[in-house]
């Protein structure tokens, strides 16, 4: 964690942002620490929620543009599942979108609704509230430390 608190605000940010690939990483024990350390929380709140966005919004673009034909071929899906899940994720696309935030599940989530070709514009909106909401609750629970 120090060597992403050094660089600050920026630090954050790309913490924020590998932790919402599927890189495993941890970037709310980050923004709790610069909230502790005197850091502006509403500052900082939107630069992890800033590039843990734009992480989850290149997970669902990777898996855009990734192939129907690959699922089925390297993780050895059939294609009746995949359709089952395409119309799960279809109706509760925004609903997933908003869970990205999970740990590991949520990586899943958004390379999912991309290779389903979900609504970019729903997906984004609501992958935003949820990330936001996230680190609004980790913030305030910075200030009661």
């Amino acid at each position: 964690m120090e060597f992403w608190f050094e660089y600050g605000l920026w630090g954050l940010f790309a913490a924020s942002f590998l932790a919402a690939t599927l890189i495993p990483f941890s970037s709310d024990a980050l923004l709790l620490l610069m909230v502790v350390k005197g850091f502006d929380a509403t500052t900082s709140i939107l630069v992890a929620t800033l590039g843990n966005w734009l992480g989850g919004m290149s997970s669902y673009y990777i898996g855009y543009l990734g192939k129907w034909k690959w699922i089925e071929k390297y993780l050895r899906v059939e294609r009746s599942k995949i359709e089952k899940w395409h119309e799960r994720l279809d109706k509760r696309g925004a609903i997933f979108a908003f869970f990205s935030w999970l740990p590991f599940a949520g990586d899943i989530f958004a390379v999912g609704l991309g290779i389903l070709r979900s609504n970019w514009k729903i997906v984004a909106l609501a992958m935003l509230a949820g990330k936001l909401l996230r680190y609004i609750v980790w913030a305030w629970l910075g200030t009661m430390v």
